[in-house]
């Protein structure tokens, strides 16, 4: 392992290293960096800090590139996991995920006039701003074009980020925090997965980060690997605080942090990208409800419904805070569906959505509502089905009040998990969860958000799976 002082990002006053592994990468010609980097003059200045971002086969048109790596990891993981070195590094829950924002699309002003994020950090160059703004520990990092078309920039305007060159709106980096990013980005590397950014320092007057970058197999998702152990600044090195943001408190907005992560992969993607991510990042499956089948998945059908889900969760951090991924496509055999329609508009897998974690998502609808936030309506008939009022009441909610903001509710009851209207009553102590779900954030049928309010239930209801499917569906019809 070397240390190579290279360009970096053109950052006035700050200091970025290049960790270069170069062990196995004259043996891997597809990767995204060259084997032999050239060494350059390091700078050494300093700069202020940020805002920190820890507080409070699927492989699409767009990643063929790739392919390559998925036939070297086939090879491994038929294997087995003797075949591979034991994972030294372990993810935690997101650091932040990365939105990328075509030219003069005003997203960022919905985000922190709507859905009350405040902008603490922001970096800038003469073609790219980046802005991370915050709720509780949830970040978004929002890459915004200052100049019209995805050519009006370079790699060397996104730190901690790739460009994904984007037409449109998109969702494609999710940032964890690890331990040892040398290491583990080795072994990505061995393992043939591609690294655009390879392990790199960061330096500032606040110390120092380690960070790389690796490509997903799915879509046009990537994932910042990041060290900030060292680092004692607000944000992270090479961004610039906001002072005075306005704060965040009694606005009854209660947004805690990220929940889950939900893919759209292409048919047949979804058992790729979960053996992917259990191989090459350590996460552990778990059932989404308790009639799953692990073999199969958990299939929804009938009723114009054809999907299938499988979820990962991160090794580190118990279920209730551990970071979640949802991996979905489409088994529909009646034409084209919403997951479908996704992967046309947005050219390809990727994300979908993500779950912010409410601790009351009654009082955090109505806020949002109140500032222009726009919610998918459930079908009429998820209230009315039978059971389903006393199953709400069973809980100590307001049927009227849920049908009213739009919000589901899934019970979960011991002997009986997972099935809506269960004799919820019989059980003072049963698991539960509330959801909501917005509409589209970019001007395609693409992004969207989540509220989730967990009350001790770690998976996602049935019902209300099959519900939000039939509200996006009907919008997606009115809209065409």
């Amino acid at each position: 392992m070397f240390l190579v002082a290279g360009t970096g990002h053109p950052t006035p006053n700050t200091t970025l290293v290049p960790i270069v592994l170069l062990t196995h990468v004259a043996h891997l010609p597809h990767l995204d960096f060259p084997a032999n980097l050239p060494a350059t003059p390091l700078r050494d200045n300093k700069a202020p800090s940020g805002t920190c971002c820890g507080q409070g086969s699927g492989i699409s048109s767009s990643a063929r590139g790739r392919g390559a790596q998925l036939g070297i990891l086939g090879q491994l993981f038929a294997a087995g996991p003797e075949a591979r070195p034991a994972m030294a590094a372990s993810l935690s829950r997101p650091c932040f995920i990365s939105l990328h924002v075509p030219y003069r699309q005003g997203w960022v002003q919905d985000l922190a006039n709507t859905f009350r994020f405040q902008p603490v950090a922001v970096r800038e160059t003469p073609r790219v701003r980046q802005l991370a703004l915050r709720r509780g520990s949830a970040v978004f990092l929002v890459n915004e074009r200052l100049s019209p078309g995805p050519t009006g920039a370079s790699s060397h305007d996104f730190l901690y980020d790739v460009d994904p060159r984007p037409t449109l709106g998109t969702a494609s980096n999710v940032c964890f925090e690890v331990d040892d990013v040398p290491g583990l980005c080795k072994r990505l590397q061995s393992w043939g997965c591609s690294l655009p950014v390879p392990p790199t320092e960061v330096r500032d007057e606040g110390g120092s980060v380690t960070y790389g970058v690796a490509s997903s197999v799915v879509g046009n998702i990537s994932h910042t690997l990041l060290d900030r152990s060292r680092y004692r600044g607000p944000f992270l090195p090479g961004f610039q605080p906001i002072q005075g943001a306005s704060s965040a408190t009694r606005d009854g907005i209660e947004i805690t942090h990220f929940d889950h992560i939900t893919y759209v992969c292409p048919r047949g993607g979804a058992r790729a990208a979960l053996d992917w991510y259990q191989r090459c990042f350590g996460f552990r499956r778990f059932l989404l409800n308790p009639r799953e089948r692990p073999a199969e998945g958990y299939v929804l059908g009938g009723q114009g419904v054809g999907m299938l889900l499988l979820a990962l969760q991160s090794a580190q951090g118990s279920p209730a805070h551990g970071c979640k991924l949802v991996l979905t496509e489409s088994l529909s055999e009646d034409g084209a569906n919403q997951v479908d329609t996704f992967l046309e508009q947005h050219g390809g897998a990727g994300i979908q959505h993500v779950g912010l974690r409410t601790t009351n998502i009654v009082a955090t609808t109505r806020a949002l509502q109140q500032q222009g936030a726009r919610f998918f309506t459930p079908p009429t008939t998820y209230y009315s089905q039978e059971g389903k009022a006393e199953e709400i009441q069973g809980v100590g909610q307001d049927p009227r009040m849920l049908a009213e903001l739009g919000i589901l509710l899934d019970t979960t009851v011991p002997g009986d998990k997972g099935r809506p209207g269960a004799d919820a009553t019989e059980s003072p102590s049963q698991e539960y969860l509330m959801q909501i779900f917005t509409h589209p954030i970019f001007s395609e049928e693409t992004f969207f958000l989540e509220l989730i309010d967990r009350r001790g239930a770690p998976g996602f209801g049935e019902g209300n799976i099959r519900a939000l499917w039939k509200a996006v569906q009907v919008y997606m019809d009115r809209q065409q």
